[in-house]
């Protein structure tokens, strides 16, 4: 795993510039470093190496192909890039003299025998890379599938940058950094800005699956997309599994074993990270089944029990005889990352999970370089409860008129969450639910929904409508609105699981998961989102992925081939902290100043009334706003480090 950058300007590059941009990414790699300019001195690259795959001198990078046509950057793992090798030496009229066994030089090799999309179609991994291409005097990006590795770009002025993270692109001169209100908007609906959005105007995220070009003559970038969700899904569902459920899941558990044993491939020390859910013990289970030695497992726990599965983790890596180790985390320790999170996530970034991932990462450092993760197992089996509940849902309200609708939220928000979560404490076992009061008001926001796409939106919504808040903050178009992609013929669960693949888990889950990782120079893979994985499960029927009422039932059969069922059957807790809790309590101070009246008056970007109004009903408990207040905190915080 690495960090790039680099930037192009027709009237000259300076060395010192590009090594200045570099630096502010090495995190992302400290172990090397290198710079290269083209012969006109129009272009420079700048690599930070994290080194993983062949340690030795022979990895360095920029890397310049065989032929000397290619020269790249690259960040990322090839996971193939073995059996890619095999096919170069086979298409070759002599064998290939290899200089090193690094991935970076596979791909190369490939550019050179198929071209670029050629190779990176061949290509199973993660990555995002920038190369010149010296006969087309060409720049390309390119970035996985999925999304798993960033690439900001864009014009600022006569220099066109690009990089790992925007605080590279920060030290260019002639980066402009005028913040785009609009992305505050997005951000305040979701807690993250969506690709191809950033918080600054005029920088870019590259999309998944996508090649951006520009050349000497055309500086208006040309992307072209060699996969795509919307593609897989396609596929899938015209090609649909037609074998028996049992079959379906011997397939499943061949794909996952195979894509992580490739994901095993390591020069240095792997690990795992366990949380105990059907996910993550999964990938562990399928790791330790293949390891001659006891897999490294970490899990963080809280001591609010509503917030603790680092018990059940520690009874999974028991009976799978992992190496396991766990820390308990108190509200101070977890205060401490608050302060590192805006450097961390370099645009402001509110999933509250960000907290205990960097912690998780901090303990897998101590120990590990690289660290698979189980996510991505809930958008592609059906995982997450708002497919269920917002389908069940709808069946239920569809039939009473909106007007009864809107007086039933009415009364449902009459009652603090605090209180819910009281009745819902008095409820017996496995029937309670956690976090019942949030829920439920959530719940209410969109009863008045007249369709299951408006429903869905307001489950994943934090406001309804962000720009009453942002002022001028006009909210652009993303796959949730008006750029929403044709999903015909597919029922309204696997449209919100196709829609989240595209938006919350690239620009949400992997986002939090890179930058936590990176920032602690710890390398972290997902076996789940192998692109042959990914298809094979959208050629699953509904039925399959959803039987008898049981979310991920294939991935479930998997895991109980390894794990005893009653180790893991219990309500999905997921990733959460006493959130609420702290902003009233620990963090009240922190937030108190960054909310304060008039200096949100003076600084002009939110409605200082409203956000006084949220904070102070929140206080009260009169309503639980922590998520909504987190995503305007987190930009707050954001906003305070840019004025230093």
């Amino acid at each position: 795993m690495c960090g790039i950058t680099g930037y192009w300007n027709k009237a000259g590059v300076n060395e010192a510039v590009v090594a200045h941009m570099a630096a502010q990414i090495q995190s992302r790699g400290p172990d090397d470093a290198g710079i290269w300019l083209n012969g006109d001195h129009s272009l420079a690259l700048a690599h930070r190496r994290l080194s993983i795959v062949d340690l030795s001198a022979a990895g360095h990078q920029p890397m310049v192909s065989v032929s000397g046509r290619y020269v790249i950057v690259f960040n990322g793992e090839i996971y193939n890039y073995l059996e890619l090798r095999k096919s170069l030496d086979t298409l070759s009229e002599k064998s290939i003299s290899w200089c090193g066994h690094s991935d970076t030089e596979t791909l190369l090799a490939g550019f050179d025998a198929w071209g670029i999309k050629g190779a990176v179609v061949r290509s199973t991994g993660m990555f995002a890379f920038a190369v010149w291409d010296k006969q087309d005097k060409a720049l390309v990006l390119g970035r996985d599938r999925l999304g798993e590795k960033p690439l900001y770009y864009g014009w600022q002025g006569n220099s066109f940058l690009f990089g790992s993270e925007l605080k590279a692109l920060k030290k260019h001169p002639d980066f402009q950094g005028r913040i785009d209100r609009g992305a505050i908007s997005l951000l305040v609906r979701h807690s993250y800005i969506p690709a191809p959005h950033s918080i600054y105007q005029g920088i870019h995220k590259l999309l998944p699956g996508c090649l951006l070009t520009i050349t000497k003559n055309n500086r208006e970038p040309k992307i072209e997309s060699y996969w795509s969700v919307t593609d897989a899904v396609k596929s899938g569902m015209e090609d649909q599994f037609s074998g028996s459920p049992e079959e379906a899941v011997d397939e499943l558990e061949r794909l996952a074993k195979n894509a992580v044993s490739q994901q095993m491939m390591s020069d240095v020390p792997l690990g795992a990270f366990l949380s105990g859910g059907v996910d993550s013990s999964t990938v562990v289970a399928l790791m330790q089944a293949q390891s001659s030695r006891p897999v490294k497992t970490f899990s963080i726990g809280f001591h609010e029990e509503n917030y603790n599965e680092a018990v059940h983790a520690k009874a999974v890596a028991k009976y799978l005889g992992t190496e396991h180790t766990e820390l308990y985390v108190n509200s101070e320790q977890a205060m401490a990352v608050v302060p590192k999170l805006p450097d961390l996530y370099c645009e402001p970034f509110s999933d509250p999970s960000q907290i205990p991932t960097f912690i998780v990462s901090q303990l897998a450092k101590q120990h590990v370089t690289v660290s698979l993760s189980g996510d991505g197992g809930d958008e592609l089996f059906c995982g997450y409860n708002r497919y269920q509940m917002t389908a069940n849902l709808w069946k239920k309200i569809s039939r009473i008129p909106i007007s009864l609708r809107k007086v039933a939220a009415k009364g449902m928000t009459c009652i603090s969450p605090h209180s819910w979560d009281y009745v819902s404490s008095l409820i017996p076992g496995r029937a309670r639910v956690v976090n019942f009061g949030d829920k439920l008001h959530k719940g209410a926001s969109v009863l008045a929904s007249d369709s299951v796409p408006e429903l869905y939106l307001g489950l994943v919504s934090h406001h309804k409508n962000p720009g009453s808040l942002v002022i001028n903050g006009r909210e652009p178009p993303t796959f949730l609105t008006g750029n929403k992609p044709d999903f015909s013929g597919l029922d309204d669960v696997q449209c919100m699981m196709a829609l989240d693949m595209m938006t919350y888990l690239p620009d949400d889950i992997l986002v939090k998961v890179d930058r936590a990782s990176m920032g602690v120079s710890l390398e972290s893979r997902v076996p789940f989102l192998d692109h042959q994985l990914v298809e094979f499960a959208w050629r699953l029927p509904l039925s399959i992925k959803l039987r008898d009422g049981q979310s991920k039932w294939p991935l479930r059969q998997v895991l109980y081939r390894h794990v005893l069922r009653e180790l893991i059957e219990r309500p999905k807790m997921g990733f959460a902290i006493p959130l609420g809790d702290w902003l009233r309590g620990p963090l009240r101070e922190w937030s108190e100043a960054l909310l304060e009246q008039s200096r949100l008056q003076q600084e002009g970007f939110f409605d200082a009334a409203q956000v006084r109004n949220l904070w102070l009903e929140h206080l009260s408990k009169k309503r639980n706003w922590a998520y909504l207040l987190w995503n305007i905190l987190m930009f707050q915080a954001w906003f305070e480090t840019q004025k230093n």
